[in-house]
C-alpha cells in the first residue's frame, strides 16, 4: 500500500541538490577545486529539469485520470 503518490519532479530536485551538496562539500574539504560559477548552472539547470519533469508528470496524470473516468461511467 502506497502512503503517497510518486512525484518524479521532487526526486529530480533531491538528486540534483544532493549532487550540488557533494560538489560543495568536496570543494570545502579540499578533495578537489570547484570554481564558484559551477554551482549556479548546476542548481538552476537541475531545478528547471525538475520543473519540466513535474509539469510532464502532471499532464500525464490528468490525461490518464480523464481516460479512466471515461472508461468507468457511473462510478
Amino acid at each position: 500500500m502506497l502512503r503517497h503518490e510518486f512525484q518524479p519532479g521532487r526526486l529530480v530536485t533531491g538528486v540534483v541538490l544532493t549532487v550540488a551538496a557533494v560538489v560543495y562539500a568536496g570543494d570545502a574539504g579540499g578533495a578537489w577545486d570547484t570554481p564558484w560559477f559551477v554551482m549556479i548552472p548546476l542548481v538552476t539547470g537541475g531545478l528547471c529539469l525538475a520543473g519540466a519533469v513535474g509539469s510532464l508528470t502532471g499532464r500525464l496524470r490528468r490525461r490518464t485520470g480523464a481516460d479512466s473516468e471515461r472508461a468507468t461511467p457511473g462510478t
